[in-house]
């Protein structure tokens, strides 16, 4: 962060300014502020939001002139602010189109939701710290045009454009339940760079529950206005707005809830006289001519909150709408917000005709930016969240391990003390990343940090139950970096609580860190030290929640029987696999981090085919993100233990990849194990090959101590083999050798000679098949095919395993794995042999009955 100025922001779509006026409470300095019409972006001057007065721009932002005029400001900050980097972008755009009132989409809303989409490119271009985004709870399922011309989501347009740079979030809040008293349910989205994001999560910046506050609490003390057109004397915006004398009867008489539509005496009802005749109003809406309850929530505050007709507009006891002074209080608008160019006082001073001309200008004005605002609360705590962040900075591994050895935390009495006091005024993911790094017991336990980034994207998919109380068990909770991301998924919940680790010195260490988090009322926390593995739950969970270790058990190790009493997979000794078939006993819901290993290696065979009988919900692939400074493939597989296989989601972190799999699809009996990126690539292939032809050989014996740059035998490795497959490289400085007597006691010396073998590279991408020449070994980054039933592949079929076809096709065989990339006996399944004619294409893929391209 420049520590030169305050934090900055840039607004646009922002009307009059009520929500981003919460951004200039928390001290932020306006860069610039959009808005299409000049009296609103007045309103904003008025209340001095932009330190330069080339900071209000008025225009279409998806004209080129007016965007320039926000670049403009952009670069006079850098040359006289020294500003290095914006910190905020907030985008609130019209949402016509969006609103589940507008279900049916014109061609001509579908381009003006594409307003999002300019607010998209401006975020790309700034690059932000950090981005919000508010509007209709139908947001991210709106259909814009995107800046390939086609048509999409909201959704898809985000990540296509920010999913690479930014994690974020989006949830549908309602306002009533973080501050304001107006119940309106909306979508706010926030992100967060990803240089920042394993230090502050998109989730943690959403405003804290608050209890709701009803028209009594926040309007109840001031003055009742009884006479048409009365003003209070000490508040201009606190007046009775007048309207037709004879519609008074309709409401006269209504208490609380009830809509003049429901008086008796049609007199009383909302009418027309037409001929002589009553004609009754047609009543499109029950919650129009409704008086509301002093002990109930606000009403959603429309933009024609000045008319009885309106929704939800009549005060709970006087005769008439609410005031400006009502709404505003409603809508957390400080009193320090100013609507015109003179203050409160004067305006309190002015003769009662002046009053009443003033209101008849500026009033309908007012009401309707009201309307479309943002609660200044709403801003005003995510803007303060923000600043916080940027007030504790991520800080290197480095950095940490220096405050680390200068402090001697790797003392479990000092490091108590140092996040007790905390006396660097460190946020709190770093002081996670301290007590994670400081634990000596963490190899051991394998109790590696877990990214906020891969929590963010785990909370993001978690269902929630419609439970009032939820139990949820974290199993292996090291220093509870899951635990705050729960609390907040959770936030309204009853929630019980059980976090369980082997450890004591991880558990003591967590129990330190909550205690400087707010844990509700409403949330029970009970500390289990014990081994997850051992300890008798007598009670069964709604949900289980969390990152086990992964680590494989000696054969001597005297735990590894008792693990294996009730698993059902007993060909693994990983202690991961123990986790998670535990996890599945004791809840209904189970989301855990699990080595990417799972989809394909043999030892997980029975495990796979367990979970195959489930509801695997989703299937998060983090690549190597998962753990900062681990190079460990990861997933995260979230599992519906009451529900039938239906859809799989898949998500891949690092190719941004967002797919809904039939389960029965990906994971598919007749291959050897899950194919989660399965496509219509992949089919086709499938049908072009002949499977599971070949045995696989792979040498773990031939290692450096071996060789020389001189010899009897000749040792290939994997970059020998040209990329097409057909001739074996020389490389000086890279060729090996071997001595005849050393080769003979190692096993890949039966292939010395052999003559129907071929070579394809592990650990690569670019897969390539040869025959094997003679009198030549390999080392271990050469894998050994051997032919089923004596099959001679043709040269054809050799060439085709380099073939960009085959490449693509082997990818998602492979589920894009980096880390075990070996050919061993499930994959070499996936070097098939080119037929001479392709199976047909089945018409459609049914879920109920299994495909063969077998």
């Amino acid at each position: 962060m420049n520590t030169q100025h305050k934090p900055t922001y840039i607004s646009l779509f922002s009307s009059a300014g009520v929500g981003c006026y919460g951004f200039k409470m928390a001290g932020f300095d306006c860069i610039a502020t959009n808005e299409l019409l000049e009296r609103r972006l007045n309103i904003q001057r008025y209340n001095q939001k932009c330190k330069y007065p080339g900071g209000y721009i008025c225009g279409d932002i998806t004209q080129e002139q007016t965007k320039k005029l926000l670049y403009d400001q952009l670069e006079l900050w850098k040359a006289k602010e020294h500003l290095s980097r914006v910190d905020v972008v907030i985008a609130t755009p019209p949402c016509q189109g969006m609103s589940i009132a507008n279900q049916k989409k014109t061609d001509t809303e579908i381009v003006r939701n594409s307003l999002v989409v300019e607010s998209i490119k401006i975020i790309q271009k700034i690059n932000p710290r950090f981005f919000v985004f508010e509007n209709v709870p139908a947001f991210m399922k709106t259909i814009c045009t995107d800046l390939d011309g086609t048509n999409k989501s909201i959704a898809d347009a985000i990540e296509r454009s920010l999913g690479q740079e930014y994690s974020y979030a989006a949830r549908i809040i309602n306002f009533k339940n973080y501050g304001a008293c107006s119940s309106r349910q909306r979508t706010v989205v926030i992100g967060v760079s990803k240089d920042y994001a394993d230090s502050i999560s998109p989730l943690e910046l959403y405003p804290d529950l608050l209890p709701e506050r009803t028209l009594r609490e926040v309007i109840g003390d001031m003055k009742p206005l009884k006479e048409f057109g009365e003003i209070d004397p000490t508040d201009i915006y606190h007046a009775f707005r007048i309207y037709p004398e004879h519609m008074r009867a309709w409401i006269a008489d209504l208490k609380e809830g009830q809509s003049a539509f429901e008086n008796p005496d049609d007199n009383k009802k909302p009418h027309q006289i037409i001929n002589g005749e009553i004609v009754i109003n047609k009543q499109k809406n029950h919650d129009k001519y409704k008086r509301q309850y002093w002990d109930k929530v606000g009403p959603c505050i429309h933009t024609r909150n000045d008319l009885l007709a309106s929704q939800n507009t009549i005060h709970p006891s006087d005769d008439r709408v609410f005031s400006i002074r009502e709404i505003m209080r409603m809508m957390t608008v400080p009193e320090s917000f100013r609507w015109v160019d003179r203050d409160p006082d004067t305006l309190n001073q002015l003769p009662e005709k002046e009053k009443r001309a003033f209101l008849k200008k500026e009033e309908t004005k007012i009401r309707q930016s009201l309307g479309e605002a943002v609660p200044t609360a709403i801003f005003h705590s995510i803007a303060e969240k923000i600043a916080d962040a940027l007030a504790h900075p991520p800080l290197p591994t480095l950095e940490i391990n220096k405050i680390i050895a200068a402090n001697r935390l790797s003392d479990a009495e000092a490091l108590k003390e140092f996040l007790t006091e905390n006396p660097l005024d460190l946020a709190f993911s770093t002081l996670s990343r301290i007590a994670e790094l400081s634990n000596t017991n963490r190899t051991e336990t394998a109790a590696f940090f877990t990214s906020k980034t891969l929590i963010t994207e785990m909370m993001k998919t978690l269902p929630v139950s419609e439970q009032e109380t939820v139990r949820i068990l974290e199993p292996s909770v090291g220093v509870g970096n899951f635990i705050p991301f729960i609390l907040k998924k959770f936030e309204g919940k009853n929630l019980q609580l059980d976090i369980v680790d082997i450890d004591s010195a991880s558990l003591e260490l967590a129990k330190i860190l909550l205690q400087k988090y707010h844990v509700p009322d409403t949330c029970t926390i009970r500390y289990i030290n014990d081994d997850f593995l051992l300890h008798d739950f007598p009670d069964r969970y709604d949900y289980v929640i969390g990152n086990p270790p992964f680590f494989k058990l000696k054969a001597s190790d005297p735990r590894l029987p008792l693990y294996r009493l009730e698993a059902k997979n007993k060909n693994t000794s990983n202690i991961c696999s123990f986790f998670l078939e535990k996890s599945l006993r004791l809840a209904k819901y189970v989301a855990l981090v699990f080595p990417k290993f799972l989809l394909n290696t043999p030892e997980f065979s029975t495990t796979r085919a367990e979970l195959a009988q489930k509801s695997v919900d989703a299937i998060l692939d983090f690549g190597e993100k998962g753990f900062p400074g681990i190079l460990v493939e990861t997933i995260a597989i979230f599992i519906n233990n009451l529900a039938a296989p239906a859809n799989t989601k898949v998500f891949s972190l690092t190719h941004r990849l967002h797919l809904t799999q039939p389960q029965a699809y990906i994971f598919d009996p007749e291959l050897p194990y899950w194919i989660i990126y399965r496509n219509q690539l992949f089919d086709s292939v499938c049908r072009k090959l002949d499977f599971d032809v070949f045995e696989v050989f792979r040498d773990r014996q031939l290692t450096n101590k071996f060789l020389s740059s001189s010899g009897e035998l000749r040792v290939l490795k994997s970059r020998n083999l040209s990329d097409d497959g057909k001739e074996i490289l020389d490389i000086p400085g890279y060729d090996s050798y071997i001595s005849y007597a050393a080769a003979k006691p190692l096993s890949v010396f039966q292939y010395l000679d052999a003559p129907n073998v071929y070579l394809t590279p592990n650990m690569t991408y670019k897969p390539r098949m040869m025959k094997k020449p003679p009198h030549c070994v390999v080392n271990g980054s050469l894998a050994i095919l051997i032919p089923k039933g004596g099959i001679v592949p043709t040269e054809k079929q050799l060439a085709y395993f380099s073939s960009e076809e085959y490449r693509a096709f082997y990818q998602i065989a492979r589920n894009f794995q980096t880390r075990s990339l070996n050919v061993d006996a499930c994959s070499v399944f996936f070097y098939g042999l080119l037929r001479d004619e392709a199976k047909p294409a089945p018409e459609k893929f049914d879920t109920s009955v299994q495909l063969s391209f077998l």
